[in-house]
């Protein structure tokens, strides 16, 4: 039996959440073939999606991921950039990491590392502190890397 002193002091419990609800910041993102990049959808993250088209310059302070198609620099400010499968990039970009799963035309600038994945392509110079191209990712250009990079952003 219950008495008034256990009701005041006990709180109410919510039940559990069912073991196959994901949790509730994180999304996934990425091309239907191939690895699925994930990015929290924190405060400061953006998509583009498949069917936009941007003529000009982006500009921003937050994480984007791009997957149509983009005419013009894009800078992030040290933030990531995600080139989605279906993107198409005539860009320079300046971020601090760069993944590109589709094709990006134009020179690379990153403070952290450029990802080349599987079905990617880069045609342009590079430069970074650390890159990674998979078996199967095409790149044509110079690559620059320079470990004091990511110690410079970071102090």
């Amino acid at each position: 039996m219950w008495n008034k002193q256990q009701t005041q002091t006990e709180a109410p419990v919510a039940p559990p959440l069912p073991a196959s609800t994901p949790p509730a910041s994180a999304v996934s993102f990425g091309a239907p073939s191939g690895p699925r990049p994930s990015i929290s959808t924190t405060i400061g993250s953006a998509l583009l999606g498949s069917s936009l088209h941007i003529t000009g310059h982006i500009d921003g302070a937050e994480d984007l991921h791009i997957d149509g198609k983009v005419d013009g620099p894009v800078s992030l400010n040290g933030h990531q950039l995600i080139v989605g499968a279906t993107a198409v990039l005539n860009s320079e970009v300046h971020a601090g990491a760069v993944i590109v799963y589709g094709k990006v035309v134009g020179n690379v600038f990153a403070t952290e590392r450029v990802d080349i994945r599987t079905d990617g392509s880069v045609i342009g110079d590079i430069s970074t502190a650390r890159i990674s191209i998979e078996d199967g990712a095409q790149f044509k250009g110079r690559i620059e890397i320079d470990p004091a990079k990511t110690q410079a952003a970071a102090g």
